[in-house]
């Protein structure tokens, strides 16, 4: 199960971070569960900030992808009860703050999709789409959203 591969692999999500609008964190519509978007928190604080390439290295920025999709699995957790009714990962969506010029966004994107395919096995591989733009809330230079398959209650 998810939660029993959570700790073989040592990995300790992180607490669900508390929505910074106007918005829920989860929304279950039948077997699909959309996970908000989730900029990079620790403590608070988001990191890293600024544009990838001018600002933040790409591999920073993966590391802030793979939090995010740890965050996204903490959300899941609350929202549901367990990550065991996780069936799989359905698509990944990945914002990057880029730099002009900057054309690396699928690479800091795999920082959130190899953490999914870790915890997952096959479950976790997805659909996903890697999407560069100028700013994103609170200066983050990655957000990612995730769309999971759930299994019913009961």
């Amino acid at each position: 199960m998810i939660e029993e591969r959570l700790s073989e692999l040592g990995i300790e999500l992180p607490p669900p971070p508390a929505p910074v609008a106007s918005y829920v964190p989860v929304r279950i519509a039948g077997a699909l569960a959309f996970v908000a978007g989730q900029i990079p928190l620790e403590d608070g604080t988001v990191s890293p900030t600024g544009a990838v390439d001018a600002d933040v290295t790409v591999e920073r920025a993966q590391g802030g992808a793979r939090r995010c999709a740890l965050q996204a699995l903490a959300a899941l957790r609350e929202a549901l009860g367990t990550l065991d009714r996780v069936v799989g990962v359905v698509k990944l969506t990945v914002y990057v703050a880029s730099s002009p010029g900057f054309t690396q966004q699928p690479a800091v994107a795999n920082g959130a999709s190899d953490v999914l395919v870790e915890i997952f096995g096959e479950g976790g591989r997805h659909a996903r789409a890697a999407v560069g733009v100028a700013e994103l809330p609170l200066g983050a230079s990655v957000e990612v959203a995730v769309t999971a398959a759930i299994a019913p209650t009961g």
